[in-house]
């Protein structure tokens, strides 16, 4: 597995102490989090950096934002080489009504939607509901 300053580095961010962090914890946790869960996690940190943080991983492509549907906008490491861009990179994410996580399922890519013409889509958002497989087998 690549470093986590490798990672930052291909991704043009520059490796500090909160972005190595941040980073850790978002790798380790596996599901989309909150800038609040971040915020809890990392209680002794600044707020303003957290988000600052999340808001440069995003900017680079290190993370993308996701609508779940809870109100709250959730962030999820991108794929290595994603871009995020519609016609190759979105994926389905799946939220859990029991245990409230929301994953991606980056196997299950968006197909491409012909829109009619003089729309110009700027971005799709797929999300299933329901109980994933941790909840479901308990």
């Amino acid at each position: 597995m690549k470093t986590l300053e490798k990672i930052l580095e291909n991704n043009k961010v520059k490796p500090t102490a909160m972005r190595l962090l941040v980073l850790q914890f978002i790798l380790r946790k596996k599901t989309a989090l909150s800038l609040s869960q971040l915020e809890n996690y990392f209680d002794n940190a600044d707020r303003t950096t957290i988000y600052r943080t999340i808001k440069t991983f995003v900017e680079k492509g290190l993370v993308h934002q996701i609508d779940d549907g809870t109100g709250v906008t959730k962030y999820a490491l991108c794929e290595e080489n994603c871009e995020c861009e519609i016609e190759t990179d979105l994926h389905l994410h799946f939220h859990c009504t029991k245990c409230e996580e929301t994953t991606c399922l980056t196997e299950h890519k968006i197909p491409q939607i012909n829109l009619p013409e003089g729309f110009i889509a700027e971005n799709i958002n797929l999300v299933v509901k329901g109980i994933c497989d941790k909840c479901s087998t308990s």
